[in-house]
């Protein structure tokens, strides 16, 4: 037990980077990837194929490579020429990664709701815009939290690949003192640590979940 204490700074601290990743990603990714839902289903075709495009491209690569053409490649694209140090590259990879996943959920939540509804909303004078904000969006919100629930769930255990670009965050932590000490204790301390912060989104969720199920009665 002593042992545990004594590499517990070393892995909070990791931890530390981990949250950072974690939530700076969740609160850029959703509103993006909401904002990617309304062009995918816009009546302008331009618009839609081009996010379609994008969302099939991100969802078709893997979020590793995307990390590490940001941070390698990037630079030496053409016109672009962008360097980005290892924490905003990582940003980056995962905003860009986790919008396209949260894009698609968002827009079948949206095509779930019945034509009838819009037309309702029509008849009432309500625009486009106040249709969506007023009567689309709040029912969306709760047909759609548990796909969110899942891939909320996912970044936790995805911020483990930001080791990648040689960031500190819990897993490097972790296998920093394994390899100096030969001993297996940091990974299952590590695990602990995820498995503590899943079980925090999942009852948070659990608890959105139900809340929202009162309006189902």
């Amino acid at each position: 037990m002593g042992y545990v204490f004594d590499i517990l700074p070393a892995l909070l601290q990791g931890t530390w980077v981990t949250l950072q990743v974690f939530f700076i990603t969740l609160a850029l990714s959703v509103p993006l990837g909401l904002a990617l839902a309304l062009l995918r289903v816009s009546r302008f075709r331009f618009l839609s194929g081009l996010t379609n495009g994008y969302i099939w491209l991100m969802r078709g690569t893997p979020l590793m490579l995307q990390m590490l053409f940001i941070y390698f490649a990037l630079p030496f694209l053409p016109v672009i020429g962008i360097r980005l140090p290892d924490f905003p590259a990582a940003i980056v990879a995962f905003v860009l990664n986790y919008a396209a996943y949260f894009a698609e959920i968002f827009r079948a939540g949206i095509q779930s709701i019945g034509r009838g509804q819009y037309e309702g909303a029509r008849v009432l004078g309500f625009s486009y815009a106040q249709t969506m904000r007023r009567i689309v969006l709040p029912q969306v919100v709760k047909r759609i939290l548990p796909p969110i629930s899942n891939e909320t769930i996912t970044l936790v255990k995805d911020t483990s690949l930001i080791y990648v670009l040689a960031m500190n965050d819990l897993l490097r932590a972790a296998r920093g003192i394994v390899q100096r000490d030969f001993s297996t204790t940091p990974f299952i301390v590590a695990g602990a640590f995820y498995l503590f912060m899943t079980l925090v989104l999942t009852w948070g969720f659990q608890r959105l979940e139900r809340r929202y199920a009162v309006y189902d009665e």
